[in-house]
């Protein structure tokens, strides 16, 4: 029962947006990247992180914009309701960490990391490239939020030029698969 309602619940959500490249089910690619949280760097891996839970791994175009800087409010504002729910966050932009580690205080508000990937190496492997270019001519990441489960599975793709949806959506899935694994 539980299971039916939690994939009735995903294809809700899905359905108001367009679909992300990757698809739930689909193994979620390992990425490193230098990041930053607190103003301060350091290495993330995305399989390391998974030992300890699901990790949201949330793609956005470019730090300091308007519409990205407010999904970084929305997230912040969240994130203890993330941990609550045992889940990792984690942006990724194709801002370098110089920009990240600004970002990462000022407007993530010391809460979560975020990761820059200026060579695109996460961001093309999650099919997370924006086909229209930034402002300036360059690849940018598309908006894509990703709940990836601890066995490496994507369990939930959201892809949607605006943000308002992305934490309600992340967040409602990592705590009902939370709810699937208490035991």
């Amino acid at each position: 029962m539980k299971r039916l309602f939690f994939g009735a619940l995903v294809c809700a959500l899905l359905s108001a947006a367009a679909w992300a490249a990757l698809k739930d089910g689909d193994t979620a690619p390992d990425f490193t990247l230098p990041a930053a949280v607190g103003g301060k760097s350091f290495v993330f891996k995305l399989s390391e992180a998974l030992k300890k839970g699901p990790v949201v791994v949330y793609f956005y175009p470019k730090s300091f914009t308007r519409i990205c800087t407010e999904e970084a409010y929305a997230f912040a504002e969240s994130a203890e309701n993330f941990a609550a729910a045992g889940a990792k966050l984690i942006g990724v932009s194709a801002d370098t960490i110089e920009t990240q580690i600004e970002f990462s205080s000022k407007e993530c508000r010391d809460k979560f990391p975020v990761a820059a990937d200026p060579n695109l190496v996460a961001i093309r492997a999650y099919d997370a490239v924006r086909a229209k270019p930034g402002p300036n001519g360059a690849t940018i990441a598309d908006r894509i939020s990703y709940v990836v489960a601890p066995d490496g599975k994507i369990i939930y793709a959201y892809q949607d030029p605006e943000a308002d949806k992305h934490i309600e959506n992340t967040l409602a899935t990592v705590r009902h698969w939370r709810e699937e694994h208490k035991n």
